[in-house]
């Protein structure tokens, strides 16, 4: 299926027999030395997290030039296919953010953002447990192809090149923090507030930041005062 910024198949890893998901490198990304070579060192870091709250990486591969990641297939449903049936019951939403919150507290004490936190990256298990997807992924993806520059110098860290382009921004507007939506460098306070707001949609039922356009809805993130 297409995730705007990759797409993402699921497979069989016939030496290891069990089943992967492939998400496949863009192509601009694949084919540009540097960029790739900086997506290696983002990919080995993203490698080193270990926790059961977080789908693991299992490599990095190429196949006729085309080059993939290697990710754990989680089976299940996703938070936002949950909530779809209504808010989450207080108990049960207090034990999904406690889960969420150990997976972000490992990264980040590995030096991982996750940078693109919303319900759609958090899969429910078929045995009640969380995993949180894609972490560090759009910085991995996210590196300007002019210049070399990473996206953290000053540009949006959830725009790549290409998607910019396009007018398309990857990341979710409603989970941005205020300096993701205004185009700033992102460090892990970005995430606490994405946990936020995705912890207030669990126990309500209703987005936090939302509007008739992606434009509308940063701006709700930007000018909207909150009443907890």
């Amino acid at each position: 299926s297409a995730r705007g910024m990759d797409e993402v198949y699921r497979a069989r890893d016939t030496k290891l027999n069990r089943e992967v998901a492939i998400k496949v490198l863009p192509a601009e990304v694949a084919q540009d030395s540097e960029r790739l070579a900086r997506f290696e060192r983002e990919a080995q870091l993203l490698a080193s997290l270990n926790h059961p709250n977080i789908a693991a990486i299992y490599g990095l591969d190429d196949e006729d030039d085309v080059l993939f990641l290697v990710l754990e297939l989680v089976h299940g449903e996703d938070l936002a296919e949950r909530m779809k049936r209504g808010p989450v019951p207080v108990e049960e939403a207090q034990e999904l953010a406690r889960q969420i919150a150990m997976a972000l507290e490992e990264a980040h004490d590995k030096g991982v953002v996750h940078r693109d936190l919303k319900p759609a990256n958090v899969k429910l298990t078929t045995d009640g447990k969380i995993k949180v997807l894609d972490f560090g992924l759009v910085k991995a993806f996210s590196t300007e192809a002019s210049g070399g520059a990473p996206l953290d110098s000053g540009n949006s860290p959830t725009m790549t090149h290409a998607a910019t382009m396009a007018g398309m921004i990857l990341g979710t507007a409603a989970y941005m923090s205020p300096e993701q939506a205004r185009g700033k460098g992102v460090d892990k306070r970005a995430d606490i507030w994405a946990f936020g707001v995705v912890l207030h949609e669990m126990l309500t039922g209703a987005q936090l930041f939302h509007g008739e356009t992606v434009s509308d809805t940063l701006a709700a993130v930007l000018t909207r005062e909150l009443d907890p």
